[in-house]
């Protein structure tokens, strides 16, 4: 692949032409002093760019979104969706455009997009922009998730654009430009529907399955095969943020994608005492998405989606209606296979470990972990220290010391492979108090804790000299009690 500069990046239109009802073409609002602050170099080479390139004043100004290619169509899109429960029929990309769609090296095609490049017809009373901070927030954090093999957005740039906002306070602004597989949403089906468009709704399921479960296009009823493989892709997902202990903290169905991506790093963070309450929204008063309700609230998502493809579903509402709660019904366990799948993995069980074994051992150790307010990354890092015979490494972690031991007997008695479960088990997470240390730092104009953090995250299996504060837990126990803001 030849690497593409700024000025010769071609930037495709599919979404813009094939679904202009859900496209409202726009443009990002000037920076007065525009600054790269980082690059994703690798992600750079992946989507065949030149990294110099977007490092030149015309790179930075494409990542801005204020000079694009010839050609390219930067367009809001539209979506509604469900807001803690809350219906709100028009939502729409208020603060960000996409650009385009890029070939990444393996062919496949990816969406450029913005996020703080400006007010648009959806901004519903906001200033359009975003903060320093957050941006970088959204980086770190999908990059960590990246590194932890769980479907995420990508984080290419951000960029600060000379200009303040007001928040509490006067902030330094900042765009974030990030990568996904696409940015259709459970809202996007939800706002296609309530147009009353049935032929709008069937080119965005076209769409979607071209996109993302082109296997369904084969299947006999093409659109309750998108709803499965959507289904199969978001119970993989979720069980991949519990089995990490992270809370994504506004599971709102715009915020759930079709592609079954992680979108939308606002008000997350990664759990330290294990505890299935844990909220880290500051808004989020009745802990509606507290870690232990993401499986459920995800089911309730997809069943927004059902609802909006059944039209297309069957031309009889009734049989339409059973044929998706069907498909739904099969959700909590298609979540159970992935979550125990990926328990045994980090237990090091061996193959002949009967599923039964297996998840009752899991079963066992959730209450001990909750009772004691484990550090869910701690323990099973340092659970393979117990596999090679270390001098108590997790044992003191626990509240009640003899019940442990009694677990752990009968977990190695099964003969765990302590090296498999360190292949799995990161030592690094993306703590809280360190990312809201390097991005206090990063208001202040120091980002030299952001690139130590990010360093470290981006490596999270490999342990490293002169990495130990980035594997502990936070000395204040405050930090248990984290909040994270929406809308910043």
């Amino acid at each position: 692949m030849i690497a593409a500069s700024a000025s010769t990046v071609e930037l495709g239109t599919r979404f813009a032409r094939e679904l202009p009802e859900l496209a409202v073409p726009w443009q990002a609002e000037e920076a007065p002093d525009p600054q790269l602050l980082v690059l994703n170099a690798q992600l750079a080479a992946e989507l065949g760019f030149d990294a110099e390139a977007l490092r030149s004043a015309d790179g930075v100004r494409l990542l801005l979104g204020t000079a694009v290619p010839d050609g390219a169509t930067p367009v809001a899109q539209a979506y509604a969706g469900h807001q803690f429960g809350a219906y709100s029929p028009r939502l729409g990309d208020g603060r960000a455009l996409l650009l385009g769609e890029l070939a990444d090296e393996t062919g496949a095609l990816r969406d450029l997009h913005l996020k703080g490049s400006g007010r648009t017809p959806f901004a519903r009373g906001g200033d359009g922009l975003a903060a320093v901070g957050p941006m970088l927030r959204e980086y770190v954090i999908s990059e960590a998730m990246h590194a932890l093999g769980i479907p995420t957005t990508r984080s290419l740039a951000v960029v600060a654009t000379g200009r303040y906002v007001r928040r509490d306070e006067l902030l330094p602004g900042a765009v974030l430009a990030r990568v996904a597989s696409s940015h259709v949403r459970v809202g996007t089906f939800q706002y296609a529907r309530s147009t009353g468009d049935l032929e709008l709704l069937r080119r965005l399921a076209d769409h979607a399955i071209d996109r993302h479960a082109p296997a369904a296009a084969d299947a006999e009823r093409p659109y309750l095969a998108l709803l499965e493989a959507v289904s199969a892709a978001q119970a993989a997902l979720v069980a991949r943020w519990m089995l990490v202990g992270f809370v994504h903290g506004v599971m709102n169905t715009d915020n759930m994608t079709i592609s079954g991506e992680t979108i939308d790093y606002g008000p997350c963070a990664f759990m330290e005492g294990f505890d299935p309450a844990t909220v880290f929204s500051s808004i989020d008063h009745r802990g509606r998405y507290a870690y232990g309700n993401q499986p459920a609230i995800a089911q309730w998502n997809l069943a927004r989606l059902a609802e909006g493809l059944l039209p297309l579903i069957d031309d009889d509402q009734e049989r339409a209606v059973e044929l998706a709660v069907a498909a739904l019904e099969r959700f909590p366990a298609q979540y159970g296979e992935a979550w125990s799948a990926g328990m045994r993995a980090k237990l090091g069980l061996p193959a002949d470990v009967d599923d039964a074994s297996a998840t009752a051992l899991a079963s066992e150790l959730l209450p001990m972990l909750e009772l004691s307010q484990v550090d869910l990354t701690s323990f099973f890092r340092g659970l393979s220290g117990v596999v090679r015979g270390a001098p108590d490494p997790v044992r003191d972690l626990f509240v009640d010391r003899e019940a442990f031991d009694a677990w752990a007997q009968r977990w190695l008695a099964l003969g765990p492979d302590a090296d498999a479960m360190d292949r799995v088990n990161p030592v690094y997470i993306p703590r809280n108090h360190l990312v809201e240390e390097a991005l206090a730092a990063a208001t202040e104009g120091d980002l030299e804790p952001f690139g130590r953090l990010l360093d470290a995250v981006s490596r999270p299996f490999e342990e490293r000299d002169g990495l130990e504060r980035y594997a502990a837990p936070s000395p204040e126990r405050s930090f248990r009690a984290y909040r994270t803001y929406c809308g910043t």
